[in-house]
């Protein structure tokens, strides 16, 4: 009883954050606030298809990505790398903050200079290449334009970062990508 207290309420955390970095909740401020419009992409994503080169399928590197529209005011960028298909909360793949706010890209398999991880889903600080294994699954690309710097430690466990990039929000770009098995 006690163990499923404890997944029920691990959900619960995990299903309040999924909607707060979502831009359902609070941009930090204390009221519901929309972040403000940035755009992400990838020359690697055809069609909006994962391709498996970054996947566990392939060479498991992580993909370019390239964004613009951080709002006046951003101090520090975030990426968080999901998977939206997740069965109960998503599962984090890759949390790279504290990206200075003149960067508008990642180059593959790099890390922006200064840039931290967070540990993923995995527990590791790195980027976990996704690994559909029997059905497609949409993987967010998300970038967040925040009005600080987070300062925290490189390894600094999930949902440290991910509450500390929820009440910081001042912009969101997004990219749903398919990956196959």
């Amino acid at each position: 009883m006690q163990k499923h207290r404890a997944r029920a309420a691990g959900t619960a955390a995990g299903a309040a954050l999924a909607l707060t970095l979502t831009g359902c909740g609070n941009a930090g401020s204390g009221a519901a606030v929309p972040p403000s419009p940035m755009s992400i992409g990838s020359p690697a994503f055809i069609q909006n298809m994962l391709p498996q080169r970054y996947t566990c399928h392939g060479a498991k590197l992580s993909p370019p990505l390239d964004w613009s529209g951080a709002p006046p005011g951003t101090k520090s960028l975030a990426l968080v790398v999901d998977d939206s298909s997740a069965p109960i909360t998503p599962s984090i793949y890759w949390l790279v903050f504290d990206i200075q706010p003149g960067t508008t890209d990642i180059q593959e398999s790099s890390l922006p200079t200064g840039a931290r991880q967070a540990r993923n889903s995995a527990g590791a600080a790195a980027y976990d290449p996704p690994c559909p294994a029997t059905r497609p699954h949409s993987y967010r690309f998300t970038i967040y334009a925040l009005r600080t710097t987070l300062s925290l430690p490189n390894g600094a466990p999930l949902l440290l970062v991910w509450n500390a990039i929820a009440a910081a929000t001042i912009g969101r770009g997004r990219i749903v990508v398919t990956g196959q098995p």
